[in-house]
């Protein structure tokens, strides 16, 4: 787990998706946010410290039942998600954003977490700038 910076092990997942596997992904999205989004959980430990492993994942919010091969489903169930959104330098405004959530708006928030299934997309421009959001799944305390 890396708060700041490049983590390889993602970046070397993102590369290891072969463009037959990235059609397939494009032809099952059908729900928001209608992006190619990197969903976190599993970790051994509580997102709070940067250490430890977690489980990743990069592929999109479906329907389907199905999927070709070399895809995997995940099924998630119904949840309320709590969106953040940034806006500036990537990967340090979005990252910067995740420990704002945890450090700030989960302290004072009437939320808590449900679960570590968080998932989130950026929009990276070619100035290294980038549009993000951050899908947290919530219920009240």
């Amino acid at each position: 787990m890396r708060f700041e910076g490049e983590n390889a092990a993602i970046a070397e997942l993102a590369r290891s998706i072969t463009p037959g596997q990235r059609a397939e992904m494009h032809r099952l999205m059908d729900m928001e946010p209608r992006r190619v989004i990197n969903a976190s959980w599993n970790s051994d430990t509580d997102f709070q410290e940067e250490s430890g492993e977690l489980t990743h994942l990069i592929g999109v919010a479906t329907t389907s039942t199905e999927a070709a091969e070399g895809l995997d489903l995940v099924e998630v169930p119904a949840l309320t998600w709590a969106v953040f959104s940034s806006d500036g330098p990537y990967p340090q405004d979005m990252q910067q954003t995740t420990a704002r959530v945890y450090g700030e708006w989960l302290a004072e928030a009437p939320y808590e977490l449900d679960g570590f299934r968080m998932f989130s997309f950026c929009d990276v421009r070619e100035d290294n700038t980038a549009y993000s959001e951050i899908w947290m799944p919530v219920r009240r305390k």
